[in-house]
């Protein structure tokens, strides 16, 4: 599903309302709803919205279980953390138990460690066999203006991962180390909301929707989920370009 809106307000309002519809739908039918959350402008934006009053009231937090897509290799503490970032925003102000969120642990300097270690949580929380991959009720994704989504950029070996749900990945243009689901997971999940915002992102996002496939150059087109629903939420200026 495609879906634009006037501006990253209605957007972030439209996304709430759908966070809370799939997180009840999955306490519902499973007990627990999974999610794994996106850095970024807009996701604050949108974790600001689900801690306020309007919509705190509609989920039970207890059952909510939180994952990232993707993270910095940086400490929890820096301002360039995905963690710290929702942590700000959304556990704090709502008070999440500890036991309910799942950082990566950058506090390690070892950014295969850290990756592998991450496999192993993911693998030990969804009682997985050795090659299942999880099933996360939602994934929220971001897109750059570049084309990347979670830590997925173009030309890079994440890409091309067949076997892992998650790794380093090594980003030459940014001379650094970022971790990452892979498409192996991120098209294993129940539901996906891509969340694009702003002008800059209006070229990129042409091609990925409109243009050949090109997954190499626009990772973004390679998220096609197995079983689950894809939404794109784009605000006016992010589509400006799109027919």
């Amino acid at each position: 599903m495609i879906k634009i809106f006037p501006n990253s307000d209605a957007l972030n309002f439209f996304a709430a309302e759908k966070f809370v519809e799939i997180a009840n739908k999955a306490i519902e039918e499973n007990g627990r709803f999974t999610v794994a959350l996106a850095g970024g402008s807009t996701p604050k934006s949108l974790y600001q919205l689900l801690a306020g009053d309007k919509f705190k009231n509609q989920i039970d937090w207890t059952k909510v279980f939180f994952f990232f897509g993707d993270e910095r290799n940086v400490s929890p503490n820096s301002e360039e953390s995905n963690f710290r970032m929702a942590n700000e925003n959304l556990f704090a102000p709502l008070q999440i138990s500890g036991e309910n969120i799942f950082p990566w642990q950058t506090e390690s300097n070892y950014p295969e460690k850290i990756a592998e270690d991450y496999e192993v949580l993911l693998k030990a929380f969804f009682a997985l066999f050795e090659d299942e991959v999880p099933i996360l009720d939602l994934i929220l994704l971001g897109m750059g203006a570049d084309g990347h989504t979670a830590s997925l950029f173009p030309f890079t070996e994440a890409l091309n991962e067949s076997k892992k749900i998650v790794l380093v990945n090594w980003v030459e243009k940014l001379n650094t180390n970022r971790l990452t689901f892979t498409y192996r997971a991120i098209n294993n999940a129940s539901n996906v909301i891509f969340l694009v915002s702003g002008e800059s992102k209006a070229e990129a996002l042409k091609e990925i929707l409109e243009g050949e496939y090109q997954p190499e150059k626009y990772p973004a087109q390679a998220v096609k989920l197995k079983d689950g629903d894809l939404f794109w939420l784009i605000d006016r200026q992010a589509a400006r370009l799109l027919n």
